[in-house]
């Protein structure tokens, strides 16, 4: 060929690593796994290389946990006697569970009022079936539990076949916590059960307080406000989401969303630049933002999809559209001629696309949310072991030879 050619693109790698424990040197354990992994693959790391970092174990070694008793405090702080109205919570036993615990000890009585017919996420309290024909694609309307059986009957969860109904009234009710359940997806509904508020709902949340607040609620508060300090001694906290972007750790605590990472990934990327030579970008990553074809769920749970990188991440591609290239502007080229053309055409372009029919379709996302999205795809969420992911060449393109 008269073009030398390297056969490969992005590649995704998922690293082992020790269990992590609270208190563990992040820096040493994830540079020494990544080495590990370079010389095992015959691989050497390169500047540009991604480290990306899954936030649960940055959240562990960060010792970032907090009990059903530090959520109850805090919302027993925030609410006092009043009753509270939990609108807009996500239908997850790993996500909302133990936080539904705590809120519940921590109030005399709870409105829980649910979306329908799926979360914020995707997950169904109705199947897409039943919703259409039993409720003719409505909805606009405030149901009581009753009215809401009524209508659409049972509800298990497509995947889990968990009522989450039953579920959430049992978990309130075995606080001791009275509990009431409606159904709407106008946030403004609960105002007629309760003027205060603690909105669930993660990627809406602040639109939802500002509509609430004006439309004359008390108290509001979102999960983000809840266990922003902590409230008990060595209790976990995260002072930007609060108990956002928790899990499930024990039948009775929460691991919390790690507080700021900065320094570490600038940490981790100094010494790789020391032990290789090479400037490597690092980022710490939770729920990648995509959306399952089958299920319909979209996997972002967390507030975003990386809470912490080094500055080489920021922004997003500037990247023209090969297709495009190759059916109309070099359209008349093929062979090494087309390769000669696209590759100047790389060279030379604009880093500033933005709107030119060039790059129509490539994809306007944060750089984050797309290296994200590839490292939880690509770590998993079971039994792996790749708490870290190592990706080569996601900066090159076409003319990288």
């Amino acid at each position: 060929m008269a073009i030398n050619e390297r056969n490969h693109g992005t590649i995704s790698i998922g690293v082992r690593a020790p269990i992590i424990r609270e208190g563990d040197d992040l820096v040493k354990i994830v540079t020494e796994s990544v080495l590990a992994a370079a010389m095992g693959l015959g691989l050497k790391p390169a500047d540009r290389d991604v480290i990306g970092i899954t936030e649960s174990v940055v959240a562990r070694a960060q010792g970032n946990y907090a009990t059903i008793d530090d959520i109850a405090a805090d919302v027993k702080a925030k609410f006092g006697e009043n009753t509270v109205g939990v609108i807009f919570p996500i239908l997850s036993r790993n996500r909302f569970a133990i936080c539904l615990r705590g809120i519940a000890k921590g109030a005399k009585k709870i409105v829980l009022m649910l979306q329908y017919p799926d979360d914020e996420v995707g997950n169904k309290l109705v199947s897409e079936d039943v919703f259409y024909e039993a409720g003719h694609g409505d909805t606009t309307k405030l149901y009581d539990e009753a009215g809401f059986r009524e209508v659409f009957g049972e509800t298990k969860h497509e995947f889990t076949g968990v009522d989450y109904i039953e579920y959430y009234k049992e978990l309130v009710a075995g606080c001791d916590c009275e509990v009431e359940v409606i159904f709407s997806n106008d946030c403004v509904d609960i105002l007629k059960y309760t003027d205060c508020v603690l909105n669930c709902d993660i990627h809406t949340r602040k639109i939802t307080k500002k509509r609430l607040l004006a439309a004359g609620a008390k108290v509001v508060c979102g999960m983000d406000d809840i266990l922003t300090a902590p409230v008990s001694e060595g209790g976990g906290y995260n002072e930007k989401y609060g108990l956002l972007g928790s899990n499930k750790a024990t039948e009775d605590k929460v691991k919390l969303f790690p507080n700021d990472p900065t320094d570490l990934v600038n940490a981790i990327q100094k010494e790789m630049l020391t032990m290789t030579g090479a400037k490597v970008e690092v980022m710490v990553y939770g729920d990648g933002a995509f959306k399952d074809p089958q299920g319909k769920i979209w996997e972002l749970a967390d507030p975003v999809v990386s809470p912490g990188f080094t500055e080489g991440l920021r922004g997003t591609p500037s990247e023209l559209k090969l297709k495009y290239l190759a059916d109309n502007d070099y359209a008349n080229l093929s062979g090494d001629e087309l390769k000669t053309a696209i590759r100047d055409r790389i060279t030379e372009k604009d880093h500033d696309l933005v709107g030119k029919m060039v790059s129509e379709g490539t994809t306007p996302r944060q750089l984050t949310d797309l290296l994200g999205s590839l490292c939880d795809l690509t770590s998993g969420s079971g039994d792996k072991g790749t708490p870290i992911i190592w990706i080569k060449g996601y900066f090159d393109n076409y003319t990288t030879l």
